[in-house]
């Protein structure tokens, strides 16, 4: 049976090199199996360099919302109050129900007094004035939540959807290890402050992607510029709409706990980059530093391919199979941010659990390459089978067996050492 052990892949360098990226790959071989998946050397607090933008948020992101690639992070994976950042987690649950049919657009939900007292009118925070005893429709409810970031709204749908806001946030908190986000939890469906509610920037980003490419049909309801309800308009709450720089989203926070939040989404010249601030002093800050930040990014940074579309990537080595390797690709096109200015030293690494057992299937996924800039990896690609392997002869399955017992037995040997 084969042994499941860590591996670094053999990468195309040549192809990545030939780009001019300076990019560096690492090979399957002994040596390489004794590092680690990331680099070990822990990173320094050092003065800000000159080609990193000039902002003072404590928490930032900014990645490339086509795949993810980091372009700049400041103490993104702490938990941090999420304030109403935390409605973007409670939409995409909702927008996740409208999709599987469970509930509807068209559906009306009772505003309760609970839901009153703690998110409308009498409460004094933000609300959407959903009248109590009234009922509202779906499609409203997301408009309050979203442009007027109504707790009301959120509520409303909290427990219409789950019974209690108490039940809706376990499952809110569930549905976020589902998308990916493995630190943040939910305490309530609109960030009003919790102990129980803790996000990080990394995870607010991943949540913004997620949106931004999983419900196209409801992302531009984060751009509506304002919203009536109960004879009162209200004004998105985005300053970055307003500000001429492609922005068409996302969401804005505060409470006192959580300091000032942002995360917006902005499109130039087909490019579209999303920004997470936290933690900041005033609304100003807030709008300010999300805009240079955004800004630093359109200006100094190009998307570029490493891969084309069905390029083979690398090899993973098989167990059993009639061939030694499979070949490793992608869906679809690999690309990066780079500085546009060049020179920018890149590593990558094709990490996968093998040898992989024949037989196996083409598609079936294999690994990642992971892509560092510097300590901080920028870029994961899933890799699957580029093609086919079957089951090798008994001779084949033979060799394989003898070469994964030895070396199972030289690691155990270098462990005792």
């Amino acid at each position: 049976m084969a042994r499941s052990n860590l591996r670094f892949g053999s990468l195309l360098v040549a192809a990545l090199l030939a780009l001019g990226l300076g990019l560096a790959g690492m090979s399957d071989s002994a040596d390489a199996q004794k590092k680690d998946a990331a680099p070990k050397k822990e990173a320094t607090k050092a003065a800000p360099k000159k080609d990193e933008p000039p902002i003072t948020a404590p928490h930032a992101m900014l990645v490339d919302a086509d795949n993810g690639a980091v372009l700049f992070e400041r103490d993104a994976d702490k938990l941090v109050y999420p304030a109403s950042l935390s409605k973007l987690m409670t939409a995409e649950f909702v927008f996740n129900e409208i999709k599987q049919g469970r509930i509807r657009l068209t559906d009306e939900f009772p505003v309760s007094e609970n839901a009153w007292r703690k998110g409308g009118a009498p409460s004094g925070g933000s609300t959407m004035f959903a009248a109590l005893n009234s009922r509202v429709p779906v499609s409203d409810l997301i408009r309050g939540m979203i442009i007027q970031s109504g707790n009301d709204a959120c509520i409303v749908l909290a427990e219409a959807i789950a019974g209690t806001e108490a039940e809706f946030s376990a499952k809110l908190t569930k549905r976020a290890r589902e998308i990916g986000l493995a630190k943040s939890t939910f305490a309530n469906s609109n960030g009003l402050p919790d102990p129980g509610s803790q996000v990080t920037a990394r995870e607010l980003s991943i949540l913004a992607r997620h949106i931004i490419k999983t419900y196209p049909e409801f992302y531009p309801i984060y751009g509506e510029t304002d919203f009536l309800w109960n004879k009162i308009r209200q004004s998105n709450r985005n300053p970055l709409l307003s500000m001429g720089i492609g922005a068409d989203g996302m969401k804005t926070g505060f409470t006192k706990e959580a300091g000032y939040g942002l995360v917006g989404s902005a499109v130039q010249n087909g490019l579209r980059l999303i920004v997470v601030v936290n933690g900041l002093k005033t609304a100003k800050d807030r709008a300010d530093e999300a805009k240079k930040l955004l800004e630093w990014g359109f200006r100094n940074f190009e998307q570029r391919i490493l891969f084309g579309q069905g390029q083979t990537l690398g090899t993973a080595k098989v167990y059993g199979g009639a061939t030694g390797s499979v070949p490793l690709v992608a869906d679809g096109e690999v690309k990066v941010m780079m500085p546009k200015t060049g020179g920018e030293r890149l590593i990558a690494r094709i990490v996968y659990t093998g040898p992989v057992p024949a037989p196996v299937q083409q598609g079936q996924p294999v690994g990642t390459l992971r892509v560092w800039r510097g300590d901080s990896v920028i870029l994961e690609v899933p890799l699957k089978a580029g093609e086919s392997v079957g089951r090798g002869n008994i001779p084949q399955r033979a060799i394989d067996a003898a070469t994964e017992l030895m070396i199972g037995l030289f690691r155990a040997g270098a462990q005792q050492l």
